[in-house]
């Protein structure tokens, strides 16, 4: 009987617990703003860094496919493609990030 008496001491101290903390529980929204808002920092700078990269890839792609065009390379439309793909990509990226987050 006593083994009894302590498991349902036991038990009740648990669900007192977790009924604590139901009760002090907040909804979670205030945490979401934060967090979104925060992000919201971060977009600007990162998107700005994806536009300097995609630069970047832009002037090295330009000079690689000017160097095959002078040396006589027939394939060029190829690497005018992947290259001007690249770029594209990257400035498209940025937008819809912005877009996704409402900045632009």
């Amino acid at each position: 009987m006593n083994s009894k008496i302590k498991k349902m001491w036991a038990l009740t101290a648990v669900l007192s617990l977790c009924i604590n903390e139901l009760i002090f529980a907040q909804s979670g929204v205030t945490g979401l703003n934060t967090a979104t808002s925060t992000l919201k920092t971060y977009v600007d700078p990162a998107s700005n860094i994806a536009l300097v990269i995609g630069g970047i890839i832009g002037i090295v792609g330009a000079i690689r496919v000017y160097s095959k065009w002078n040396s006589g390379d027939q394939d060029i439309n190829k690497e005018i493609m992947g290259w001007g793909g690249s770029c594209v990509f990257l400035v498209v990226s940025a937008l819809i990030i912005k877009a996704f987050f409402g900045l632009t």
